[in-house]
């Protein structure tokens, strides 16, 4: 981790912590690509002695009531019979395993916080829940319930959030913001990654597209070359800043892709929005056949 000092002190002051008998919640919160999820495995290396349970959010099971808590607690259903009857029954249900009526989820967030604690009897749980942002609704009020409550039940629950994700339901839990590299680590990391000599004047350009962004970072320098001089680089350069600069409008396509036949947005984009998210992907004409948000030129 190079000089994420602040970023892992936190880290392990919370894994101390549920090692002396406590619990603990941490938001890591960031841009994408800044270096959340490799935080998230500073954590699962320094928990060896710890039960650790993991789960991602995936934008397709955004829609999916309860995947999320499913796929975190899955390892640990063994443990169902322990459980309190009614929510034993909710969980169940919630996770297919019984016919009944839509479970209630504070129910199935009781169900969720015992089922966690009874796994810590032997060693203390680590949760580390990558993507937050896609997971479904459920789920996230699930986890920001159990957050809520840990006391002394040995369990650190490490989420992360990207930045203008949706996460209200976290709000009130601690928060780490995840910043970039400074100019000198990132010209550590870009020299570990490129093998031989790169221009001087490329180095510097890259580091300062780059913008502290570890994976920006890396994807320019797999485009680079050894001793690659600032001609040949300067377009690929140039569009690796446009795409970034144009995050907005991918975060509006994204919304889009994920209902394809509905022809709406979420949120309506700005028309410089639509335009460059039209625009850089017009050649792959993805629009529904019906579409009547496709651009006239591919009509």
């Amino acid at each position: 981790m190079l000089r994420r000092r602040d970023e892992t002190e936190v880290l392990d002051r919370q894994l101390a912590w549920i090692r002396v008998g406590h619990s603990s919640a941490q938001v890591l919160r960031g841009e994408a690509g800044i270096g959340k999820t490799a935080l998230l495995e500073h954590v699962a290396a320094r928990a060896s002695e710890c039960r650790v349970a993991r789960a991602v959010g995936v934008q397709s099971e955004m829609e999916l009531a309860f995947a999320g808590v499913h796929q975190l607690c899955g390892p640990m259903l063994d443990g169902l019979d322990g459980l309190p009857v009614p929510q034993r029954d909710a969980l169940c249900v919630a996770f297919g395993l019984q016919d009944g009526d839509a479970p209630d989820r504070f129910m199935v967030a009781l169900a969720v916080l015992s089922l966690l604690a009874a796994t810590t009897e032997e060693r203390p749980l680590v949760c580390l829940i990558d993507d937050a942002q896609w997971l479904d609704r459920a789920s996230r009020q699930v986890l920001a319930f159990v957050a809520r409550r840990l006391r002394s039940e040995r369990i650190a629950i490490f989420l992360t959030v990207r930045e203008g994700g949706a996460s209200d339901e976290f709000a009130g839990l601690p928060q780490l913001v995840v910043v970039g590299l400074t100019d000198s680590d990132a010209r550590v990391l870009l020299s570990a990654e490129i093998r031989g000599r790169l221009d001087g004047r490329v180095n510097d350009r890259i580091v300062a597209e780059a913008r502290g962004n570890p994976l920006a970072l890396l994807e320019l320098a797999h485009g680079m070359t050894p001793l690659s001089s600032p001609a040949g680089s300067g377009s690929r350069l140039q569009d690796h800043s446009r795409a970034r600069s144009s995050s907005a409008s991918c975060g509006a396509w994204s919304r889009f892709r994920s209902r394809p036949n509905s022809c709406c947005w979420s949120q309506q984009p700005s028309p410089s929005v639509m335009f460059r998210c039209f625009g850089a992907l017009r050649s792959t004409s993805p629009f529904p056949p019906t579409c009547s948000c496709r651009p006239r030129s591919q009509v």
